[in-house]
């Protein structure tokens, strides 16, 4: 496994925008993909805790390793690191939900790209778990955007 990509939530910002009907979806799953951020960390600090100095030299993680040594730095496979700009809350509970799909999306589609150039069994358990999840995810968020969309529908229109 060459690099991890981050997928970026706004799961925890867009709870706060949504109506209680459908905000513990997006609360809880925030909780959960932190603890995903947690595994991933893991594995990157399990495969490369014991390398030596020959083994990074002409990779691509040699850059990485001048800027972060062995340390777990939240960033793309390509190098770019996380930062707040990725994260897409409109405070409209719509948009924040559409935002939540597409991002479980992405990460559904990251971790399927790990799992085609991993050759590591134990890591590509864990992969195909989140994999999994983010799934999951992805249908309760639309469970909670089908929720939000049909209340919307019954209150009354005001001109």
């Amino acid at each position: 496994m060459r690099g991890v990509a981050l997928k970026n939530k706004t799961n925890l910002s867009a709870a706060n925008s949504c109506p209680p009907i459908v905000a513990h979806f997006a609360s809880s799953i925030g909780t959960e993909e932190l603890a995903h951020l947690e595994m991933v960390g893991t594995i990157v600090h399990q495969l490369t805790k014991n390398l030596k100095d020959s083994d990074i030299e002409g990779t691509p993680l040699a850059p990485y390793y001048i800027d972060h040594g062995k340390g777990v730095y939240p960033a793309a496979a390509a190098g770019q690191a996380f930062d707040a700009m990725a994260i897409a809350v409109k405070g409209d509970p719509i948009a924040d939900l559409v935002e939540d799909l597409a991002a479980e999306q992405k990460a559904r589609v990251t971790y399927e790209n790990i799992l085609r150039v991993s050759d590591d069994p134990d890591v590509n358990k864990v992969i195909r778990y989140l994999r999994e999840r983010e799934v999951v995810h992805f249908q309760r968020f639309g469970e909670a955007l089908d929720r939000l969309q049909s209340k919307a529908a019954t209150k009354p229109k005001r001109f």
